[in-house]
């Protein structure tokens, strides 16, 4: 009888780990598929004009220059404004949030914020803030991002600064510091590398979204800085090019799309990394 039930449980054993390694494998296999094809068509097109010249007119050679500049300040932009608020909602909820009524709602909007499509983002600020100026720009699509930021942010710094000690709190009030000592040289530094965690996964959520930018900055075939203006940015001349019926345009779309994925990727394996050393060092 114990032999019977030992057989089975190793047989519901092994029939579990089979189907889990064939359902990875199944994953790991179009996952590979979509790297090994954008290997293979972006690496061609990524030449040093990508860098150096703007996006061309059809039939002409061009680059990627002025979507690369666009995304880059828009992205920057977008995670300078979020964080901040991101940080310092996600420390009220994690150091003053067990007790009131504000802090089960913030965690509410949150979690909807969380969970919201993107497009909705930009529809939305295309609602309050485009239609009232009358024009795209790129102010607009900076907005759309950093709200898309603040959440991922909130989320991670409440979780991070749970997961600091209490026993460090109360040695730093045995000591005398107040309370907003504590917060700002105790827990916040304990939790420093799981924010910047945080950080860094949201810019790569914000990196590759089209949709809230569509809505918002649009796009500009030229140069431009001013951020009052509509501007170029990669996600979106990459819908625009790939949709288009022009070989060179397909292959800039096929450049700009390797290049937001191994961005992509360098920030998630960064961020996977310093959360390991965060977790390992609590």
């Amino acid at each position: 009888m114990i032999l019977d039930l030992y057989t089975r449980r190793k047989i519901v054993n092994w029939a579990g780990l089979t189907v889990s390694v064939l359902a990875m494998g199944f994953g790991l296999f179009w996952l590979c598929w979509i790297l090994w094809t954008l290997l293979d068509h972006g690496l061609p097109a990524l030449t040093s004009s990508v860098f150096t010249q703007m996006t061309p007119p059809p039939g002409s050679n061009g680059g990627l220059f002025n979507a690369i500049f666009g995304s880059l300040m828009m992205t920057v932009i977008g995670t300078l404004i979020g964080t901040p608020i991101g940080i310092l909602a996600g420390t009220y909820l994690a150091e003053f949030g067990q007790r009131g009524w504000l802090a089960p709602i913030t965690r509410f909007i949150n979690d909807i914020l969380l969970s919201a499509p993107s497009i909705v983002i930009g529809l939305f600020v295309y609602e309050v803030y485009v239609v009232h100026i009358r024009h795209f720009s790129g102010w607009a699509g900076t907005l759309a991002l950093a709200i898309i930021v603040i959440p991922i942010v909130i989320r991670t710094t409440e979780n991070m600064l749970r997961l600091v000690p209490s026993t460090l709190r109360e040695a730093a009030a045995a000591l005398g510091a107040p309370q907003w000592k504590i917060i700002n040289f105790v827990t916040l530094r304990a939790a420093r590398a799981g924010i910047i965690t945080g950080i860094m996964l949201a810019i790569a959520r914000i990196s590759g979204e089209t949709a809230p930018l569509l809505f918002t900055a649009l796009n500009n075939q030229f140069w431009s800085n001013d951020m009052n203006q509509p501007m170029a940015n990669l996600p979106v001349v990459i819908f625009q090019f790939a949709m288009s019926p022009y070989t060179d345009w397909q292959n800039l779309a096929w450049a700009g799309a390797l290049l937001i994925t191994f961005s992509v990727l360098t920030l998630n394996i960064l961020a996977r990394v310093l959360f390991r050393q965060s977790a390992s060092a609590h």
